[in-house]
């Protein structure tokens, strides 16, 4: 498998747009095709669009993307440009008297990071669309995740850069499950391998890690600025799901975040993930094993988020600090 991120899954594309000038940005992940989609919401501080039309209960059951932005609420407007992309094309739902492409989106935090009156917009939105490719997707601190941010419960000044990683398993029998985070967490990114923090508050020298769970056991959390946060992610597939399979696969997924983020669905955090399932297999796939493997996929993509990130804005890196 030579793709191991988002677009292994036929059908999927993405693009980045990132500004550079904050930075900030957006990612588009297209499903022209439309694909059966779910959402799971478990921050408790989320900025979204469109996410109730994905309930199992309501009618519309496919999506043609799906927008992920930094800029706080005011990159929602983000989704529009992807609409706007998606219906010259003549992509959407067909009710009849026009197609209406059928794009959900959430946001992050990134204000503090740079200007916060630059900040995605509906052109944004377009051009992620525009360059949306099945090409391997590039990772690190471009596009919803260029001013993201991890590990501030010592306050911003000690943060570490944050922002997109992707990861892809393909089973022996032709499943693929894949994942895209845009990670910009209150709390630390760990390894699950280890246990060991492979992001997060920094200490005194600047360098290594306070460790969250040991600042939360000795009672040093700092909320007083804990607003600057939400973990994205989408999960895509190309098994056959239903739409409440494809909402369970999101919220299975979070386990991913949970093994990868701690302390993770704050009330600091929107932290919201998207299932997609493109349905090309020809023989249903179990829940069980899809679910699964999202869980997996979004883990591996947390950390590989910090470990491609730069530098910005004066928040450092993890390649930049000592080992």
């Amino acid at each position: 498998m030579t793709n191991r991120t988002l677009t292994a899954v036929p059908g999927v594309k993405v693009g980045h747009v990132t500004l550079e000038e904050r930075p900030t940005g957006c990612t588009v992940i297209l499903t022209e095709a439309g694909a059966v989609a779910g959402v799971d919401v478990r921050g408790a501080a989320p900025g979204t669009r469109e996410t109730e039309l994905l309930s199992p209960l309501n009618t519309v059951d496919r999506v043609h993307a799906i927008v992920l932005s930094g800029g706080s609420a005011f990159g929602l407007d983000a989704a529009s440009g992807a609409v706007r992309w998606l219906e010259e094309r003549g992509i959407g739902f067909d009710t009849g008297v026009a197609r209406v492409p059928i794009v959900p989106a959430a946001i992050l935090f990134d204000l503090r990071l740079g200007d916060p009156r630059i900040r995605p917009g509906a052109e944004c939105g377009y051009r992620a669309a525009a360059a949306a490719s099945s090409e391997p997707v590039p990772e690190g601190s471009v596009g919803a995740g260029a001013g993201a941010t991890v590990g501030k419960m010592r306050g911003f000044e000690r943060a570490v850069k944050g922002g997109i990683g992707t990861a892809a398993v393909r089973m022996p029998d032709g499943l693929i499950v894949a994942a895209i985070v845009a990670v910009n967490a209150f709390g630390d990114v760990i390894d699950p391998s280890t246990g060991a923090v492979v992001a997060g508050a920094r200490a005194d020298d600047g360098k290594s890690f306070a460790d969250a769970r040991r600042l939360l056991l000795d009672g040093h959390l700092n909320t007083s600025r804990g607003g600057d946060n939400t973990t994205l992610a989408v999960v895509a597939t190309n098994a056959r799901l239903s739409k409440s399979g494809a909402a369970k696969v999101a919220a299975m997924a979070h386990d991913g975040f949970a093994r990868a983020i701690t302390p993770v669905h704050t009330p600091v955090d929107g932290d919201t993930i998207f299932a997609l399932a493109t349905g090309a297999r020809e023989s249903d796939d179990s829940l069980f094993v899809v679910g699964a493997l999202a869980a997996e996929v979004t883990a591996e993509a947390i950390v590989r988020a910090v470990r491609q990130a730069t530098s910005a804005g004066g928040v450092p890196a993890l390649r930049d600090l000592a080992p």
